[in-house]
Order: structure tokens, then sequence, then C-alpha cells
């Protein structure tokens, strides 16, 4: 008789000195940052779907991710009898991740339920949901992005908004009038003219009558469809009065294949969960939404909450990648000492910190001016406060990720580790909708069109100049700066970047933490260094690094 006996035979050596496993967790409990944050607007009511929406992320949710991106989306263009089908397939964690964030209201919740703090416990759900999978995000993010580019066309809007604010996720590739709940994709750049969407020469031609509301036939191609797989896009046309925006769905009215086809899922260096790829529009029916030749003026509300929501997304991630390095240097020990308390990488940590509040602050000032849509200095502020925050966070991000992975070395290198994804995740954000030079473009758009906007920016400002002597000199000098914008074009992101810093500042001497605000004051408006880890002497470092430990 053979005995099952343990055989200990091929072990070499025992494993010790490695961190726990950091997961699962609750996301929001842990975050000291964001409950503090949080208290500066009217979200109490939000506390237990936040809280809810936490745990999901820190189990559930957090291995779907991992399944969600091993297992990318598969491209069939035909069935196996030869039918032209057009489908995505996804593994069953990708939609498990979108059914979950639809039913919690993750693209819907301010549109369904308006009311005080509504975009800012939405944004703080998306920044839950995007530390653990940011590829479904993209979808979400649009079919929450595109309720008023909609609403500009009421006929339109009657008829699907209410299926786009449905709490109901129908994968199923079939019409949109025969689903509980449709997400909506978008579809601007061609091969020629990538950010030049003028450049466009996808052409549309009315089926019948012209003008809003009628249906038209779209012939051309778009080289980037997000989220191919959604019911229906915001697409961009030429007609015969110019660029026009036009909803496009998958299935035709009248219940047969709308003439949109996939041509190729697009390869990328992260969102490998998300499908995005390059399609054909063949006599593609589609509805004008808005003023025929105002395509761009009509599409610009959606694109300004996907540049939003990036800010969002770029935060996020860099709260989990400090998460992760926190915790593993909270466990691992070097020369005898855990490394928290060796004083170089309590630099680094703390620096790194710091920053994720930074990026937190900002988000979430942007959605409380969401939250008062009326308030015409809340919309000039963040008319402007977007492309500001697009430009800075979504570019700290991925150098911020990078930094954390060294403090974890091979370890954060490898993809047992969320840390790899991140950090492949963090470029789309500052890529997507417009790049750096794009956003600081945009900015000096908006200084000589709308002058009251950067005005509205100094009036944030000057809540708390005075509190802080530095801050109120910096702010001086900037002022002065930005008094002849005739080389702008030249000098932008060394302006926009003290504009970032200016008001993540001031954001931060709001939240009332003085010990975070006056460190962050310190460590950015006079830099000792370049790289992370060069904090000034005094920096209260271990307290910073406490506030982020995420256990």
């Amino acid at each position: 008789m053979i005995m099952n006996t343990p055989c200990n035979a091929a072990e070499t050596h025992t494993v010790f000195n490695q961190p726990p496993p950091l997961d699962p967790y609750n996301l929001f409990t842990t975050d000291t940052a964001l409950r503090e944050a949080l208290q500066q607007a009217p979200v109490q009511w939000a506390e237990t779907q936040l809280n809810d929406y936490g745990y999901l992320s820190g189990h559930t949710l957090f291995s779907a991710g991992f399944l969600a991106n091993e297992n990318m989306p598969q491209f069939h263009s035909h069935d196996r009898f030869g039918h032209r089908m057009d489908q995505v397939a996804f593994h069953p964690a990708y939609h498990q991740l979108m059914q979950t964030a639809i039913e919690h209201g993750l693209p819907s919740s301010p549109w369904q339920t308006p009311q005080p703090g509504a975009h800012v416990a939405r944004a703080a759900m998306m920044y839950l949901h995007n530390q653990v999978e940011a590829g479904s995000c993209c979808p979400l993010t649009m079919t929450f992005a595109a309720v008023p580019a909609i609403r500009h066309q009421p006929d339109i809007a009657a008829h699907w908004l209410p299926l786009i604010t449905a709490r109901h996720y129908d994968p199923a590739n079939k019409p949109w009038f025969e689903k509980p709940g449709v997400t909506i994709g978008m579809a601007m750049t061609e091969k020629q003219g990538g950010t030049d969407v003028r450049a466009n020469t996808t052409r549309a031609r009315p089926l019948g009558q012209s003008g809003p509301g009628q249906l038209y036939a779209l012939t051309g191609h778009k080289w980037f469809c997000s989220a191919p797989m959604s019911d229906a896009f915001l697409v961009l046309a030429q007609t015969d009065k110019g660029l026009s925006c036009f909803l496009l769905p998958r299935w035709r009215e009248d219940g047969q294949r709308n003439g949109f086809y996939i041509q190729r899922l697009k390869d990328k260096l992260g969102n490998r969960s998300n499908a995005s790829s390059e399609v054909e529009f063949r006599e593609a029916h589609a509805w004008l939404v808005g003023e025929e030749g105002r395509g761009v003026a009509t599409i610009i509300d959606m694109v300004a909450l996907t540049r939003f929501d990036c800010i969002t997304g770029s935060a996020a991630l860099m709260r989990q990648a400090v998460a992760q390095a926190v915790h593993h240097c909270s466990h691992r020990q070097v020369c005898g000492k855990v490394l928290t308390d060796h004083p170089l990488i309590q630099n680094v940590l703390a620096d790194l910190a710091l920053e994720s509040e930074a990026a937190l602050a900002f988000s979430l000032r942007i959605a409380q001016s969401l939250d008062h849509p009326d308030d015409e200095q809340e919309q000039l502020f963040c008319r402007i406060a977007t492309a500001i925050g697009k430009y800075w966070v979504c570019k700290r991000a991925p150098g911020h990720i990078n930094e954390a992975q060294e403090c974890l070395g091979g370890a954060g290198y490898v993809e047992e580790s969320i840390l790899p994804r991140l950090y492949r995740e963090a470029p789309v954000n500052s890529i997507w909708e417009g790049s750096g030079n794009v956003q600081c473009l945009d900015i000096l758009r908006a200084m000589q069109r709308q002058p009251d906007s950067l005005e509205a920016v100094f009036a944030e400002l000057e809540k708390t100049a005075g509190t802080d002597p530095q801050l109120g000199q910096y702010i001086t000098t900037l002022k002065k700066d930005l008094v002849n914008t005739s080389n702008f074009h030249y000098e932008a992101r060394r302006l926009v970047e003290k504009l970032a810093i200016c008001l993540q500042g001031s954001l931060l001497l709001q939240t009332g933490n003085a010990l975070v605000a006056d460190a962050f004051l310190r460590a950015r408006l006079q830099p000792e260094g370049l790289a992370y880890g060069t904090l000034p002497t005094g920096i209260p470092c271990t307290q910073l690094i406490e506030r982020t430990r995420p256990l």
C-alpha cells in the first residue's frame, strides 16, 4: 500500500520577509485622503454605497480585473457559416465588471438622481473602480458623458436617455430598442486627421428631409472607435454645411444590422480589457444631433466629461500604486529594518503620497463644479480647470506609478503584481481626448475667448492665497506671467504647470489638513529636485505615509 505523505525533498529554503497579500480589502474605508476630501461636499447620503463599492472593488472586482486583462477581447468578423457578424467576445470577468458598475450607477447616477453632491459621489465611485480595472471605465465614461451631447436633440434624447441611464447591462448584440439598458461609444478621429477632426472625410447624406433629428447615411472610416461593442456611437461626419454630430446605432431602426463594420481591434500598450477598433461606415444610418455644421460644438460636451474622467482615472491609478508601495514597504525588511523606517524610502513614499492626494483633490473639485450647472462662475472654472487637470494630473501619473514600482523592486515589474498593469494604463489618460499640447492650446483658447474663465481660476486661488505667504507670492508672479500671452504657444506647458500646482496647493489648504497642504506647498512651489523622493528636510514623512497606508 502506497502512503500519500507529504514530501519536502524538493524544498531548498523557507519563504520569509515577504509582505502579506494586500487584497482583499475595502478601498473606501482604508482611504483616509478620500474620506477627508468627501467631507467638503454634501455626499453623506452616498456613504453606504461608497462603502459597499469599496468592498466590492477590493474583493470580487479586484480579482475580475486580473482575469479581464489576462483574457483580452477577441474580434470575430464572421460566424462559422460565413455570415458577417462583427462581434467582440469578452471574458466573463469583463461582463462582471461592467454589470457591477452599471448596476451601481457609475455611468448614470448624476443624471438619474440629480442631487447635491451627485457628481462628487459618482467621481468617488469611478475613483474606486479605476483602481482595480481601468479598461471597463472607457465605455462607462462614454456612456456617462454622452448624456449632455444627446440632450442637444430632445426628440432623440426622449428615446435614448431612459436606456442610457438605466441600471441594466445587456451585452447582447441585438437592436437597442430590445434592451433594458444600453452603452454608448465614440468615434471621432480618422487616419488623415487624428486630433484635427475638421480634416475628417466621412460623409453624411440625408435619407429624406435634412436637419436636426433627421436620419442620414454615413460613409467613411474611423481610425479610433472606442468600445465597438457599444449599442450606439456619437460620431462626426461632413455634411454640405460642415462637420456635424450624429448618433449611429449598431442596429438600424428597422431591426436590421447597420452598415457598421469593424476592421480590426487595436493592439494597445494598455487598456487591454477594453476593445478599441478601426471601423468603416457603409451607408450606416445615423441621426443628426444638434445643428448641422456644428458637430464640434455639440460633441464637446461629451469630450469635456471624458477629459474629467481621465483626471479621475489618473488619480485613481496613482492611489492604487502608492497603496501597493506603502503596503510592501511596511512589511519588507532591508538591513535589519522595515523599509518604511529608512529615511530615503520615507522621502520617496511621502512624495508619492503628496502627489496622489493632490490629484484626488483636483478631481473632486471639478466634480463639485459639475454639481452646479446653473452657476456661471463654477462653469467658467470647470471649463479651464478641466483642461489644466487633464494636462497635469494625467501627465504625472506614469512617472508616479513607475516610482511606486521601484519601491517593490523586481516584484513591482512582474505581472502577478497589479503595478505593471497600472503603468500600462496610465499613458492612455494623457493621450485620449487630446494630448498635453492640445490641452495647453485649449487653455489658451479659453483665455482668449472667455477671459472670465481664467479669472474664475484666480478667484478660486484667492480663497487661500492669504493663508500661505509662499503661495500668495507664487500666485502674484503667475498673474504677471500670464499678462502677455504673445509667447504662450512656446511657454504654455510651463505656465499650465504653474496653474496646476497653484490649484492643487490651494485645494489641499481648503481640505483643511495642514500637514498635507504645508508639505505639498513646500515641496512643489520651490522644488529641490526633479525626481520623486527629493522632498526638502523637515517634511513629516512618517505621518504622510501613515495616512496612505491601505491596511
